[in-house]
């Protein structure tokens, strides 16, 4: 990895690589080992460049949102962590449309749709990751999701080698999937298109769902939100709770006993904590109702890759 970060420093500013970086102090569970390699990007020339590096060198690589939805091995992560930062958190109004970088954060995507009098974007305003990641995952709450908005993804190719954009409908968004899983490509920026509505009506929408979230979910602990996909006839938190898992702990992970569709953190967590408990949920619930619950959850480490089929 030393040729890389050399490599890397002709690229980037030494101050934004960083080697054997923590991937607990980069996700929102808390809990993760080193990536040999974490480097902070600003702008598309250099995501660019960065991701034609890691083609020409074949060095393992992923991106990294607000890790929202990562759990990372207590080993780490033999690679390179790209983040995104600098540029990708802009954000811009023409119309009834709002032009926002990868790295923005939901919650403030919200607060400027609300400022402005759009409406459509409620259900994002608790979700607590950027819109790139938003984008990779289709991500939803509280009966919308991201393909209800979305007009327009510029992405980079997973090789660097062009820029493109794609539709809303030409992104294959499904429940919790689109396109960007299987292609590689990087989202850079997004064009959702809302709706004009009184501004305080919004933001009424918005204090109600974040009530309702507030006093649903265990928000006080971290955790990478639900744990499990809602399985075909059901829910996930409905069918642990039934399995008697309420409160379930191993280690430093808890099934929560606000909401039995999020392990959270309540202590020291390791990874190893969070998956054996999530093999046995798995394993009763499997017992308790015939359904195999799959992880909702990215689990990052090759230890681990058998779970996440």
């Amino acid at each position: 990895m030393k040729e890389i970060t050399a490599k890397l420093k002709a690229i980037l500013p030494a101050e934004r690589i960083h080697e054997n970086e923590p991937m607990k102090l980069h996700t929102s569970f808390k809990i993760g080992g080193p990536a040999d390699i974490y480097a902070e990007v600003a702008t598309v020339d250099e995501l660019k460049a960065v991701l034609r590096l890691m083609a020409d060198t074949g060095a393992e690589h992923m991106l990294v949102g607000n890790g929202s939805n990562f759990l990372v091995s207590d080993e780490g992560y033999r690679g390179v962590m790209i983040r995104l930062g600098g540029d990708f958190d802009s954000i811009s109004l023409e119309g009834s449309r709002i032009t926002v970088g990868a790295s923005k954060l939901l919650s403030g995507v919200s607060a400027f749709a609300t400022e402005n009098g759009l409406a459509g974007f409620e259900f994002a305003s608790g979700i607590p990751g950027s819109i790139g990641g938003a984008i990779f995952m289709n991500a939803g709450a509280y009966g919308g999701e991201m393909k209800d908005v979305v007009k327009k993804v510029s992405l980079v190719s997973a090789d660097g080698s062009q820029n493109f954009q794609c539709s809303g409908e030409e992104m294959g968004f499904g429940y919790r999937m689109s396109s960007v899983q299987a292609t590689g490509a990087v989202v850079t920026e997004v064009v959702i298109e809302l709706t004009q509505d009184d501004k305080e009506a919004i933001a009424e929408r918005v204090k109600e769902l974040a009530y309702k979230r507030n006093s649903k979910q265990p928000v006080q602990f971290p955790s990478a939100g639900s744990t499990f996909k809602r399985p075909v006839g059901g829910y996930a938190a409905a069918l642990i709770e039934e399995a008697g898992l309420k409160g379930f702990t191993v280690g430093g992970a808890q099934v929560s006993e606000k909401h039995s569709g999020f392990v959270i953190n309540i202590g020291d967590a390791t990874c190893s904590d969070v998956i054996e408990l999530m093999k046995a949920v798995r394993q009763k619930v499997y017992e308790n109702s015939g359904i195999v619950l799959e992880p909702e959850v990215r689990i990052i480490g090759e230890e681990f890759e058998e779970f996440n089929c």
